[in-house]
């Protein structure tokens, strides 16, 4: 019984290491497995987080550069708006000045050469001086032909003197501001009968 009893307990302990060492195996395979399925979900979780985050960046990005666009238009459209503003303004200005600038011309068109309205002519030269510095600008009208986005025809002349639709009085001088007609210049137009 002893020896039957040792040997069955050898065979016992044999087969209890024997069975272990294989089950040993085959837990460490299954935990590296495992460890290997965590680590591969990890870097899968890792690589879609990843993906999500670079597209969130991209549409962030996206975002910030339109908001910088749109904010660019914006600042050239408020300048152009301050500068159109400016130049109505100015306009406005001009134009309540242009009668006064009308009577001057008038004033020393009837005293023209009188020594007296020497200061007076001084005077008139610096005030057309100023406004052209501000752009204004007189039409050319007589001996020029008629334009009618420039000149205001008063009145027609049949005259064999000069040529069909050419101007051959200005009644009121017209001005421009910068490219801008601010008043058309008022003109006589000769209608030649020879056409």
């Amino acid at each position: 019984m002893g020896k039957g009893n040792g040997k069955s307990e050898l065979d016992l302990e044999n087969l209890s290491v024997s069975d272990e060492r294989p089950q040993d195996n085959s837990s460490e395979e299954k935990a590296e497995a495992g460890a290997r399925e965590n680590q591969a979900s990890t870097v899968a979780r890792g690589e879609d987080e990843l993906s999500q985050l670079r597209a969130e960046r991209d549409v962030l990005y996206d975002r910030v550069a339109r908001q910088q666009a749109d904010f660019e238009n914006y600042r050239k459209r408020l300048q152009k708006e301050q500068s159109e503003h400016r130049e109505y303004a100015l306009a406005d200005a001009l134009k309540a000045l242009l009668p006064i600038l009308d009577s001057f011309d008038r004033a020393l068109e009837a005293h023209a050469g009188e020594e007296q309205f020497r200061g007076i002519e001084l005077i008139n030269r610096q005030f057309h001086d100023v406004l052209a510095k501000l752009g204004l600008r007189s039409i050319p009208a007589t001996g020029e032909p008629f334009d009618p986005h420039l000149h205001q025809a008063v009145e027609m002349v049949e005259t064999t003197e000069a040529e069909d639709n050419q101007i051959i009085e200005e009644l009121q001088r017209g001005y421009k501001l910068k490219n801008r007609l601010l008043r058309p210049a008022m003109v006589r137009v000769a209608r030649n009968p020879r056409k």
